[in-house]
């Protein structure tokens, strides 16, 4: 029997952030390189039809990720992660943002501040507990219309089959 895992998604528009606690059945080294090498972000991060696809990853303070998410008719939506405060196996934040191709950030749709906080439990498995903040309660409404919830949950759902593959 497959377990169930936490999964909590809430939207506090008040304070305009989104709080997304989410538990892996990994170990917590697992979560963390799934959240910061290259090769495993491209397998989990985009919603299925689209994947995704690293331009460069230099996962360090003051380092950034670019890529983008690719559909099923080559359609290409580009974004960059800023990092900052990075802990080990502990935490990151993240200044996200829509790109063009060259990374110039897309001044018409919303950024988001990351804050990704990662627990390991005594059971083998991992809870992730995100934050993310918006300037303005209308770029969170923003958002939320383009799917994000939907999206970021169907992204979390690929992770959990990578995860299974690694077992099986």
């Amino acid at each position: 029997m497959k377990r169930s895992l936490t999964m909590n998604f809430s939207v506090d528009r008040d304070n305009r952030t989104i709080h997304v606690k989410r538990e892996f059945v990994a170990p917590v080294d697992d979560v963390w390189a799934a959240w910061t090498q290259k090769e495993l972000l491209d397998q989990w991060w985009a919603p299925k039809p689209y994947r995704t696809v690293t331009r460069s990853l230099d996962f360090r303070d003051g380092g950034t990720w670019y890529y983008s998410m690719v559909g099923p008719k080559n359609d290409t939506h580009w974004s960059r992660a800023d990092y900052e405060g990075i802990r080990p196996t502990e935490s990151f934040g993240m200044y996200d943002a829509f790109t063009d191709e060259e990374g110039t950030v897309n001044t018409d749709l919303p950024r988001s501040r990351w804050k990704v906080d990662f627990r390991a439990s005594d059971d083998n498995s991992t809870t992730v507990h995100i934050t993310i903040r918006y300037d303005k309660p209308e770029d969170l409404d923003k958002i939320i219309e383009l799917g994000f919830k939907e999206g970021f949950t169907a992204a979390l759902e690929n992770l959990d089959e990578m995860f299974e593959e690694k077992v099986n």
